[in-house]
């Protein structure tokens, strides 16, 4: 681990950003919150890393970590303990300088700030809600903010967070339990899910209290939605007493742009039938708005890490991007698309137009009489193609 005082700002910055390329999720779509007057910045045109929301508008968003310190030392990431790289750690007022600056000059439209582990998870959220905090209530920062919610928080951190954040997401790191266990042995899934599981919860009732009984959430990650009416304190991980948090003085929702993960596709062996089933698992168990694939970048050297000499898989992720796009908006189910003797996409074809192709007995379609669910499976037909047929017919 490498060291540098009085590392300028400027320094700073290169280092840490470039530290966050490989967290791909990064869309801003979901707010429509418009200036105010009194603030600067807003959040309509959402959206220095370039995404797309989810109608197609390109964004900008300065994308960095608060620190690539890291005491944890998963196999598969850079910033990893066991690295010799250069270690960075940003001030809350620094950041803040960086955002307002940017935005100023029009190079952003909003904030995406990850981070290493500093301490402690706790020590570590502490310092970006400050960061946060900062950006609202001083400097009057309207635009759009997305940032992570580190497993292993107190669920108060996570509360106060959400009041201030547009977006919040808590990478799932690796499809399975098995998968995690044994490249990042310091994580669990339970850890994982809990903060999850807290802001669909705290989204949904839109109370001033949360209860979060661990009873809800397997090891081996089993999604289960329980009833609403258990969730109704705040409960600190560790003592357990009852803590009721108001939202603050700023008139805001809690995490109104919802949440997302992150899954890192080929760093193990998982199927696509199982990536696919847990990412449908997360969409209906903990109503996520994305869940992001990233390709398995080899970039440190442990016997535990695939070669990948062909390099990353970005086929693969392309297909479960697509077929990701099917589940969201096409009606489709994990068990049309794959099963266990079929369990992988085909790489020559997009999974809408494989499908098709395995189930010929429902075409030809009748596209003067087919209703919408019919026509959206129809290789070549879209959401928009499809309404503009039912449409024409009533012309």
């Amino acid at each position: 681990m490498i060291f540098q005082e009085n590392m300028s700002i400027q320094r700073k910055l290169e280092i840490l950003s470039d530290a966050a390329k490989y967290d791909v999720a990064c869309t801003s779509s979901g707010v429509d919150r418009k200036g105010n007057q009194t603030g600067m910045g807003n959040s309509v045109a959402c959206g220095i890393c370039h995404s797309f929301s989810a109608d197609g508008r390109c964004i900008s968003l300065l994308k960095i970590l608060f620190t690539n310190e890291c005491i944890f030392d998963c196999k598969y990431c850079v910033n990893r303990s066991s690295n010799d790289v250069v270690r960075a750690t940003f001030t809350p007022e620094e950041v803040c300088e960086l955002t307002m600056e940017f935005y100023r000059r029009n190079y952003i439209e909003g904030l995406f700030l990850s981070s290493g582990i500093i301490n402690s998870p706790n020590y570590t959220m502490e310092l970006i809600f400050q960061t946060i905090k900062l950006l609202r209530e001083v400097h009057q920062f309207n635009g759009y903010i997305h940032c992570k919610a580190i497993p292993g928080t107190d669920p108060v951190l996570i509360e106060m967070m959400g009041w201030y954040a547009d977006r919040m997401s808590v990478n799932l790191e690796l499809p399975t339990a098995d998968g995690l266990k044994n490249l990042a042995p310091h994580k669990n899934r339970k850890n994982i899910l809990k903060p999850i599981r807290q802001i669909q919860l705290r989204r949904e009732m839109d109370k001033q209290h949360l209860a979060l009984p661990n009873k809800s959430i397997s090891e081996a990650g089993k999604l289960l939605l329980p009833d609403q009416k258990d969730y109704n304190e705040i409960m600190t991980a560790n003592s357990g007493a009852l803590i009721y948090q108001k939202s603050p003085k700023i008139k805001r929702s809690f995490v109104p742009a919802g949440q997302s993960t992150q899954m890192i596709i080929g760093a193990t062996n998982e199927s696509d039938y199982q990536i696919m089933s847990v990412a449908e698992s997360l969409y209906q168990g903990f109503s996520l708005k994305r869940v992001f694939y990233s390709a398995f970048m080899n970039v440190n050297q442990d016997s535990r890490l695939p070669a990948t000499t062909d390099g990353p898989p970005l086929l693969r992720e392309h297909r479960l991007y697509q077929a990701d796009w099917l589940l969201r908006f096409y009606g489709f189910q994990t068990a049309e698309l794959l099963d266990e003797k079929h369990s992988n996409f085909n790489v020559l074809l997009d999974p809408k137009c494989d499908w098709a192709l395995r189930h010929l007995e429902l075409f030809p379609v009748e596209v003067n009489k087919a209703d919408q669910a019919t026509l959206l499976r129809v290789p070549g037909i879209g959401l928009n193609s499809a309404n503009r047929i039912i449409m024409a017919r009533k012309l």
